[in-house]
């Protein structure tokens, strides 16, 4: 019953595909993007966006994109979205972590969660 109400976010369910037998030391952060814009700007800051602290600039055209980061530690990351004069920004923010999986796989392996992004524009 306690398991059912801990604080940890990743719930009951392992994917054990993407697990790994050695402790991660970097998560590969995966981005989701709008297309419809052209080119997209993203900013990676580790920590809070108003610490300024830039870990990473991409430019992409792609709907995912992909970036290692160190895991336990907050990102914010940002992106630019230019259409017909007007700017648009989406802002969004994580922290990927490791979660060891003791039972649930058919061997204990280390599993990273918190690991996805979503910059895709809702509204113009």
């Amino acid at each position: 019953m306690v398991f059912l109400f801990s604080c940890e976010k990743t719930g009951l369910l392992v994917d054990c595909s993407e697990c790994v037998s050695q402790e991660p030391i970097e998560a590969e952060l995966t981005i989701k993007l709008s297309t419809q814009y052209g080119i997209t700007y993203v900013n990676v800051y580790q920590g809070y966006l108003e610490d300024s602290v830039l870990f990473s600039s991409v430019n992409s055209y792609s709907a995912k994109i992909y970036i290692n980061v160190p895991i336990n530690k907050k990102y914010t990351l940002t992106a630019k979205y230019l259409s017909t004069g007007s700017v648009y920004f989406a802002v969004n923010s994580v922290t990927p972590r490791v979660k060891y999986a003791k039972d649930q796989c058919n061997d204990p392996c280390y599993y990273i969660y918190d690991n996805e992004v979503d910059l895709r524009l809702k509204y113009t």
